[in-house]
């Protein structure tokens, strides 16, 4: 298992990652640009609304909880005026999540087998940091993730179906804490 990032002496940050470790990251990449594609980029006659979405129809909150929780109401008691904000906006958070998923799935592709060391400047950490909060947003609110996760997670039978996620829940918040703290240079 990876011992998360280090800061390097030169001001960059590190994280090794084995094989398993690399192809969960590529994983998770690959589901949160399925979740959060714009549905106008994929396949859109006008190539202006490919680029910046419709702005002339209404965007609704989405169902899906993950979703809603990646993209809450900006005015929670005025939905007018959150359908406003979220239709002038969404489309941009959406493309700028995409970028992040890309660039952290781009970053860790390898030849190697077994254990690699990647190495980033701050702002390939920053983009780190943000895919890596959308990731536990979608999987916490998927898991109905609490603060007393941890406990749960403790007297969970193995045989719970669930228990993978958490663990992989638990994976992601260790590899986030490591890369705050190297940000911060605790």
């Amino acid at each position: 298992m990876t011992q998360g990032f280090e800061r390097t002496g030169d001001g960059r940050f590190t994280v090794t990652l084995d094989e398993v470790e690399r192809g969960l990251i590529t994983s998770l990449a690959t589901q949160v640009l399925d979740l959060v594609t714009p549905p106008h980029s994929a396949s859109s006659d006008d190539p202006l609304a490919a680029i910046v979405g419709s702005m002339d129809e209404p965007v609704a909150a989405p169902d899906d909880v993950a979703l809603a929780r990646l993209f809450p109401d900006a005015y929670r008691d005025d939905p007018e005026s959150a359908q406003d904000f979220r239709r002038f906006t969404e489309h941009d958070l959406r493309l700028e999540k995409c970028a992040r998923a890309r660039s952290v799935q781009e970053s860790v592709v390898t030849s190697d087998e077994g254990d690699t060391t990647f190495i980033f400047d701050e702002e390939s950490a920053l983009i780190w940091l943000g895919f890596l909060n959308d990731v536990r947003l979608i999987l916490g609110t998927r898991l109905g993730i609490t603060e007393d996760w941890q406990e749960g997670l403790e007297s969970m039978s193995v045989s719970d179906p669930r228990i993978g996620l958490f663990h992989l829940y638990d994976w992601l918040t260790y590899i986030q804490e490591t890369l705050i703290q190297s940000l911060s240079g605790d």
